[in-house]
């Protein structure tokens, strides 16, 4: 085995703890351990259906992995990089993708270089809507990509807007062959949109690739929701493929109608002269003042 200096003073953990978690090395070159390296998600294709969400905030991630949730995405912006390394700091064990932007990237250069500032940042892969050139040239790098086929929103325009997508055959023999197209140029993983139930069960059973399904039901081998759909962060209308297992919208509406009313409390205690009271206030020893006022004049 290699030493285990990493150039950083990291020691590596042991090679499993008590949950199941797999000792790794990101390509970024620090030590971890996860719950799924990216030969175990393959491993698990046709086997069972893995649960995958996209967290926006840092509690949302955390919550995630003590749920228990198989893989996660997360939206990494390279000129604010902060938020991305925050979630993965607070979900250290949960194999994680970093979603690039389509326009970060206009060469299979800037490709290599954004997946590395990822991975650098302790991403397992990354998620992109790249071509299979773009895809080609980061997974020879040693970077595991996961494309995007069917309804991909910001190519919409290609496939007549946001829509469905695979619902003609020449439609799904395109899908097919995009997804061909990334098992070819090195993917490991394939992000699937709304597509006809059927088509993606007999896809998945002509890739290699994970496919991950969202609004394209139960025929892929991961099933991706986003946690605002999850936890209804957000009021209707809602995608018809989300299912909204909370209503946290709700409780945030209320819990800033808290706030308003705690502000306008807080005035009116003021301008009444009821706050500060005696009991807000730090009186002074007897003889302070007249002390004070005497060394004054």
């Amino acid at each position: 085995m290699a030493s285990h200096a990493t150039g950083d003073g990291g020691i590596p953990p042991r090679d499993a703890d008590s949950k199941g978690l797999t000792r790794v090395m990101t390509l970024g070159g620090a030590y971890g351990t996860r719950n799924y390296t990216v030969k175990d998600l393959r491993d698990q294709k046709g086997q069972r259906v893995l649960v995958e969400t996209l967290p926006f905030s840092v509690e949302e991630a955390v919550a995630a992995e003590q749920a228990g949730i198989d893989t996660m995405k997360v939206r990494f912006d390279p000129s604010r990089p902060e938020l991305a390394a925050e979630i993965r700091r607070a979900a250290p064990n949960t194999f994680m993708a970093f979603s690039v932007a389509l326009v970060a990237a206009a060469t299979p250069g800037e490709a290599v270089r954004l997946g590395y500032d990822a991975m650098a940042l302790g991403a397992d892969a990354i998620m992109c809507q790249w071509s299979p050139r773009f895809v080609e040239a980061a997974a020879e790098a040693g970077i595991p990509v996961q494309g995007h086929v069917g309804l991909v929103p910001r190519k919409s325009t290609w496939t007549g807007g946001l829509r469905a997508v695979g619902k003609s055959i020449e439609e799904a023999r395109s899908v097919y062959a995009d997804i061909k197209a990334l098992e070819n140029a090195g993917a490991y993983a394939v992000e699937v949109e709304v597509i006809p139930e059927e088509l993606l069960v007999e896809i998945s059973k002509r890739t290699s690739l994970m496919t991950s399904s969202i609004g394209a039901g139960s025929g892929g081998d991961i099933q991706f929701l986003f946690a605002d759909d999850i936890l209804g962060n957000n009021p209707p209308p809602y995608p018809r493929h989300s299912k909204q297992y909370r209503k946290l919208h709700e409780m945030m509406a209320a819990v800033q109608l808290e706030r308003v009313a705690g502000f306008k409390e807080f005035i009116d205690d003021v301008q009444q002269g009821r706050f500060p009271a005696s009991e807000h206030v730090i009186k002074a020893p007897d003889g302070l003042i007249a002390e004070f006022l005497d060394g004054l004049d």
